[in-house]
């Protein structure tokens, strides 16, 4: 039912870059950005640019994927010659670095900043699908090679009722194939100290973004209901969440670090709240 597939793909490692979230504005991604590799007119389903480079040290990126004991799937990504690097989300393209995109069937499920995403089965219809992670600078324009983006695909089979325990199969295609633990049973999370309910429509966020404040090991459930597709962003914590059109999603985090963050959508860049966390 999965099958797995590693691709070349781009840049030289290093290290460095700016640590910011976003570039300044008035200037694009490519503007804002390093001179790493060449930009080309190619473009994903998103419009972000491909940014080619040699293909002698270029990052590979492989996939593997198991079924959940619980509740879904686990994914696991195998990278050589890259490094994630959240911190640096918005800024220059430096080689070796960046984050990755998941794609079910074209369609973007989340950012990743690290090699594990759990895949919940209602996010994955029931039939055949195609699974694609694909590597992004840190700038948001694609790593590529020989004019192709540098990411792996694998098939997945969703049965009715969602994907449990035994029901779906995971492989891994990188030289040394990822092997994840055995996912353990999960008590239910308790629910969350603050709900925070937030609906988007025809660009504007109600009720208007405010300060949700916490205190810190308090967790919050972030419930948004937005007009078009979009990803929940949740700066600072690195979290994201699909968010379908017209139905309401819902984001649950502890929060264990002080500060204030921003939570935003990813395509429309509206702030839906800040997170004040004392």
């Amino acid at each position: 039912m999965l099958a797995a597939a590693l691709l070349p793909g781009a840049a030289a490692a290093g290290c460095g870059g700016r640590a910011t979230t976003h570039h300044k504005p008035g200037t694009s991604h490519e503007q804002a950005s390093g001179s790493a590799g060449t930009l080309l007119d190619a473009r994903d389903g998103a419009g972000h640019r491909f940014r080619e480079v040699p293909a002698a040290g270029a990052p590979q990126v492989g996939i593997s994927v198991r079924p959940d004991s619980e509740d879904g799937w686990n994914v696991q990504l195998a990278v050589q010659n890259f490094r994630f690097t959240p911190g640096s989300a918005g800024g220059a393209a430096i080689p070796g670095s960046g984050h990755a995109h998941l794609e079910l069937d074209g369609r973007k499920v989340a950012r990743l900043y690290g090699p594990w995403f759990h895949l919940p089965a209602a996010q994955v219809p029931e039939g055949a699908h195609t699974l694609t992670v694909r590597l992004y600078a840190d700038d948001h324009t694609v790593w590529a090679v020989g004019g192709k983006a540098v990411e792996a695909g694998t098939a997945l089979s969703a049965p009715a009722g969602g994907a449990h325990g035994s029901h779906g199969r995971g492989g891994a295609a990188s030289p040394q194939p990822p092997q994840p633990p055995q996912a353990q049973p999960t008590t239910p999370a308790p629910a969350a100290d603050r709900t925070v309910t937030i609906t988007v429509k025809d660009g504007k966020v109600a009720p208007a973004p405010g300060r949700t404040e916490l205190k810190r090991g308090q967790s919050v459930a972030l419930r948004v209901t937005s007009d078009r597709a979009d990803t929940l962003h949740v700066h600072g914590y690195d979290r994201e969440l699909a968010l379908p059109a017209g139905q309401e999603a819902t984001l649950v985090l502890t929060a264990d670090r002080t500060g204030l963050f921003e939570v935003e959508t990813h395509g429309t860049r509206l702030v839906l709240t800040q997170l004040l966390v004392r």
